[in-house]
């Protein structure tokens, strides 16, 4: 039921049309995401938090990425405690859905992290993604250390010059607050329930740009 009400708000014409745009590489200077391997050599995970439009979109893209070991949607950057998905999608609650991506960084940079984040979404559309609307939609990058927010702040500026979108980018960096995960029903979304027509005609589409754009970046 949760569906249909939020299918009966989206114009999947219009979806769909965002998401070509959106997924499509840049056609101008193309940003070089310099990888740095950490001076550590064990196996310590790290984590990555990013909201860029719907929640399952994201964690269906993330999830096919090589080195990323868990995917949790859920909410961050409000003000309240314990948000259900019914106060963030009134956008009043202040937060963001988000996806926290735990990741290997001896098999994935947080700056290659950064270069599929801004690839598969608009980061330059405030407040909304096609046709989600809304504080809970914004793209955002809540930083975990302060090397995330340097680089994070970098990459952002070097997008911005390189000229590879029309408009600025609006991606707000804000320090990591508390994460809520998402409801069960909302976890593992796209794959479990890959025949509704939201994860058809939206998730769907978007994934396999995803795939053909970072094919070597592809977990096995």
């Amino acid at each position: 039921m949760l569906l249909l009400n939020k299918s009966m708000k989206k114009t999947l014409f219009a979806f769909i049309i965002v998401l070509l745009v959106a997924c499509k590489p840049a056609d101008k200077k193309v940003v070089e995401f310099k990888s740095q391997k950490p001076m550590n050599t064990n196996d310590t995970l790290a984590v990555a938090t990013l909201g860029a439009g719907c929640f399952w979109c994201v964690e269906a893209v993330f999830q096919n990425l090589k080195g990323v070991k868990k995917v949790v949607s859920g909410y961050m950057g409000g003000n309240s405690a314990n948000p259900t998905y019914k106060e963030v999608c009134t956008g009043l609650s202040g937060h963001a859905e988000v996806c926290q991506i735990t990741y290997n960084p001896q098999e994935i940079s947080f700056e290659e992290i950064l270069e599929v984040f801004w690839k598969t979404h608009d980061p330059t559309t405030l407040n909304r993604q096609g046709n989600d609307a809304g504080t809970q939609y914004r793209s955002a990058i809540f930083y975990h250390t302060e090397e995330q927010k340097v680089k994070a702040e970098f990459y952002k500026k070097e997008v911005d010059k390189s000229g590879s979108y029309s408009n600025p980018l609006v991606t707000e960096i804000t320090k990591a607050s508390t994460f809520y995960p998402a409801e069960d029903y909302h976890q593992n979304y796209f794959n479990q329930n890959g025949s509704e027509p939201y994860c058809r005609y939206v998730i769907q589409p978007k994934v396999e740009k995803f795939k053909k754009v970072f094919q070597q970046k592809l977990a096995k």
